[in-house]
């Protein structure tokens, strides 16, 4: 790609719609966030909601018993030991702005049997998705709390959206997508990923899939960097922040641990990025599967 192409990309990529106050508080708020993470190994995020809202009763439907819950939702086996419900839901609408939010909840299968190894794991399920609620539940009280400071306003437009789904669940893990999406003139998608071994009950960490000692880090960012250059060749439509010499300062460089992941169907490693982080915006959330003959070498057996 050419550095006057590049150049028009960065202005037009400046030139959100979103004023420049609105964009700076949110990125404090996602760092305020990361800094508050439950487990360090999964980050969250707390998005700024600058909009105002005509005088209306925010409809919200409080924390609730699990025996409601399970009578509300239609409650999907989505891996054995787990299973999801819509805990919470809070629902706002006038003609100016929105908030629809669903928060889901991880409950843990008893296991009925005497066995140490299963009662151990049974023991570490319960501890992981109470971990999980607590962040999903901090991420939405945040996200929520701040909208209703800032409806009191008199002007803006706002949609605020929060869903759920799961993906690639097996028998071995299951994994929770949470997506959080502003929009605010221009609209913007954060994900989150929360996967859990279901072998030993523990919330999965990308280091975990490896053998100590391997640079996996290293590994897989040079076969994004990879795929991100494949993919500019096939398509000029599509763009990355890589290996360009005008605005080095926005090159993709590497992964870190707490980079978001899930295994797919086929037991692939996927890396997720938000929208903005390797790519320009209207990119959205990028991911990219990693093959597994590019790390079969330093995989745990």
């Amino acid at each position: 790609m050419d550095n006057e192409k590049m150049k028009t990309l960065k202005n037009d990529y400046n030139q959100i719609e979103m004023s420049k106050e609105q964009v700076d508080k949110m990125k404090k708020n996602i760092e305020n966030a990361k800094k508050a993470k439950v487990n360090k190994n999964n980050k969250h995020i707390v998005f700024k909601v600058s909009v105002a809202a005509a005088a209306a009763a925010l409809i919200l439907i409080p924390n609730i018993s699990k025996e409601a819950a399970y009578a509300m939702s239609h409650i999907p086996v989505l891996g054995k030991l787990v299973e999801v419900v819509t805990f919470r839901d809070y629902q706002y609408e006038d003609d100016r702005h929105k908030a629809d939010i669903e928060v889901p909840e991880l409950i843990a299968d008893q296991i009925e049997t005497e066995s140490g190894t299963e009662k151990e794991v049974q023991k570490n399920l319960e501890k992981t998705t109470k971990e999980i609620n607590t962040e999903i539940q901090k991420i939405t009280d945040d996200i929520l709390t701040e909208f209703k400071e800032e409806i009191k306003d008199k002007e803006g437009y706002q949609d605020v959206i929060i869903k759920h789904e799961t993906i690639a669940t097996t028998d071995d893990y299951f994994t929770l997508k949470l997506i959080c999406y502003q929009g605010a003139g221009s609209g913007a998608e954060w994900d989150y990923f929360y996967t859990i071994d279901l072998k030993t009950g523990n919330r999965l960490a990308l280091k975990d899939l490896f053998s100590n000692g391997s640079d996996y880090l290293t590994v897989i960012s040079e076969n994004i960097k990879e795929q991100m250059k494949n993919q500019m060749k096939e398509d000029e439509n599509i763009v990355y922040w890589v290996d360009n010499e005008e605005i080095p300062e926005w090159n993709f460089e590497k992964i870190t641990d707490e980079t978001s992941f899930y295994l797919n169907s086929s037991g692939n490693i996927v890396i997720c990025f938000d929208e903005g982080d390797v790519a320009p915006m209207y990119m959205g959330c990028v991911e990219f599967e990693i093959p597994n003959d590019a790390v079969s070498g330093i995989l745990k057996n």
